[in-house]
């Protein structure tokens, strides 16, 4: 009985022993605010959520995309080259070069692509 009486008082000194030794080696996780908010893409987000934003990066970022889709349309002509017509990849081809040039020359008509 004495040595069961041993066995759990040791184990119950370990456990406090822990208890006090695991917050010290947390403390490099201590909580603050600016470590528990989410990071918005560099705003601040402790700030009025209606501060003006810029139309010309989302344009920017529009262009972006609608100019990056059209090149993955093209980047499998080559391949498409064995497996078709010519006739059928030409007019394919040309068609997607012009709705390139088309979509380059409205851009640069309107202005978006000017960094003010």
């Amino acid at each position: 009985m004495n040595l069961m009486m041993m066995f759990i008082t040791f184990v119950f000194i370990i456990m406090i022993m822990i208890n006090f030794i695991i917050p010290m080696m947390n403390m490099h996780k201590i909580i603050n605010r600016e470590k528990n908010s989410p990071f918005e893409c560099g705003f601040d987000p402790f700030s009025s959520s209606r501060v003006s934003f810029s139309i010309h990066f989302f344009s920017i970022s529009l262009m972006f995309l609608i100019f990056d889709i059209e090149i993955t349309l093209i980047m499998p002509l080559p391949i498409m080259k064995s497996l078709i017509l010519m006739k059928t990849w030409m007019t394919y081809s040309i068609m997607m070069m012009i709705l390139l040039l088309i979509g380059l020359m409205m851009e640069w008509k309107e202005g978006s692509m000017e960094w003010k």
